[in-house]
C-alpha cells in the first residue's frame, strides 16, 4: 500500500509500505479521511518539535477514520464494513499511571505518527492500517468519515474542558483560533458558557470563530485595546483556554481574568516566562492538559448525536497523492482551518 511519509524537513514522499493482515484482537482499516494536525506540520517544516526529531522515515497522521476491511481472531466489537474513527492512542494498560486511571500519561504509550520513541510509531496517513480492535470506534450512520476524522482533536478539547471544570454560565476567553481554539468554542458552547470571546492575530480564523458561535472574535494585532471592556475591576473572565502557545497571549489574558479564574494551557510554544506575581495575587488556577482518554469515545458520540457540529472546520479536502500541496495549504492560516487528505 501507499503512505504519506516524512523523511526530513520539507521531504514528504508517497512511499510503498507493508500492509499486514490483522492478528488476534486486531482490525485492518481502509483509511478514508485524515486530518493534518499542527504536529504533522512541525514534522513537515522542522523535522520535529522541541527535542523530538525524526530519526527514520515515518508515516504521518493521527486524525483518521475509515472502514473496517478485515478483523482478526477474537474480535467481536466490529466487523468488516463497520465505519470507524481510529483512536491513535494505545496505552500499555500496565504502568503506574494506567493503573491510576490516567492512561493519557502512560509511560509506554504508542501514539500513531509520533517520533517520541524509537523505532517511531508509524502514523495513519496510509491506505490501510492495522490497529488493536479497541482503537476502532464505530460511528453513527449519520456521521461522515470526514467528521469522524475530527474525533481526535475534539477529544483533546473535551479533555481540556474537563480540566477547566464546569463551564455552565461562565465567561470564557480563548486565545488562539487555530483548529484547537476553534474546537474549544464548540466545547465551551456545549458546556453552557454564557460568553465566549476569541482572540487571534489573523482575520480568517476569526471569521470561522463567529460561525462556530463565538460571542466576540477579536484581532488583537490590529486592535490592542479590544479587550478593555473585560478589564473591569480585576477582570471578568472565569476561564481561559490558551490555545496559541504564545507568551504574549497568556500575559495579556491574565489582565482580564477574574480572581480565582482557571487557566488551561493547550498551546505548545516552548518555554514561557510566567508573571508569577499576577498568578499569586489573583489566586489563579493554572492547569495543563495533555491528549485524552475516554474523551475520544465521547467525541464520537457527541458528533454522532448532532450535539457538536465540526463541519465548518473542514475547509479543504485533497487526495493524499497531493500531500505536499495539502501540507502547504494547511500551513497558510489565511486560507485554511482544517485540511484533510482522502485515501
Amino acid at each position: 500500500m501507499r503512505a504519506v511519509v516524512i523523511h526530513a524537513p520539507k521531504d514528504l514522499r508517497i512511499d510503498t509500505y507493508p500492509d499486514p493482515a490483522p492478528g488476534t484482537g486486531e482490525v485492518r482499516v481502509k483509511i478514508a479521511n485524515g486530518g493534518i494536525c499542527g504536529s504533522d506540520l512541525h514534522y513537515y517544516h522542522h523535522g520535529g518539535f522541541g527535542v523530538v526529531r525524526i530519526q527514520q522515515p515515518m508515516a504521518l497522521g493521527h486524525e483518521i477514520a475509515g472502514v473496517v476491511a478485515a478483523v482478526g481472531e477474537g474480535v467481536t466489537s466490529v466487523k468488516a464494513g463497520t465505519r470507524v474513527a481510529v483512536n491513535p492512542s494505545k496505552p500499555c494498560g500496565q504502568c503506574l499511571h494506567c493503573q491510576e486511571g490516567m492512561r493519557n500519561q502512560c509511560l509506554d504509550m504508542r501514539f500513531l505518527g509520533s517520533a517520541m520513541r524509537f523505532p517511531h510509531v508509524q502514523g495513519g496517513f496510509r491506505e490501510f492500517i492495522t490497529v488493536d480492535a479497541t482503537q476502532a470506534v464505530p460511528i453513527s450512520d449519520g456521521l461522515s468519515l470526514a467528521e469522524a476524522a475530527v474525533a481526535e482533536p475534539l477529544a483533546v478539547c473535551l479533555h481540556a474542558g474537563k480540566q477547566a471544570g464546569p463551564l455552565l454560565g461562565k465567561r470564557v476567553l480563548i486565545t488562539g483560533c487555530g483548529p484547537i481554539g476553534a474546537l474549544m468554542i464548540l466545547v465551551s458552547r456545549f458546556g453552557g458558557a454564557s460568553e465566549i470571546v476569541v482572540t487571534d492575530v489573523a482575520d480568517a480564523p476569526l471569521v470561522v470563530a463567529k460561525k462556530l458561535g463565538a460571542t466576540h472574535a477579536i484581532n488583537v494585532a490590529t486592535d490592542a485595546t479590544a479587550l478593555d471592556p473585560w478589564r473591569a475591576g480585576k477582570g471578568v473572565f472565569d476561564t481561559l483556554f490558551e490555545a496559541s502557545g504564545n507568551q504574549a497571549a497568556l500575559r495579556t489574558a491574565l489582565d482580564v481574568l477574574r480572581p480565582g479564574a482557571t487557566l488551561v494551557q493547550l498551546g505548545l510554544g516552548g518555554e514561557m516566562t510566567l508573571p508569577i506575581n499576577a498568578i499569586v495575587a489573583k489566586e489563579l488556577q493554572l492547569r495543563g492538559t495533555f491528549r485524552f482518554d475516554p474523551e475520544f469515545e465521547l467525541a464520537v458520540r457527541l458528533m454522532g448525536e448532532g450535539l457538536i457540529d465540526v463541519k465548518p472546520l473542514i475547509t479543504a479536502t485533497m487526495p493524499f497523492e497531493n500531500a505536499v500541496a495539502a501540507f502547504e495549504l494547511a500551513s497558510d492560516r489565511a486560507q485554511s482551518m482544517k485540511v484533510q487528505l482522502t485515501f
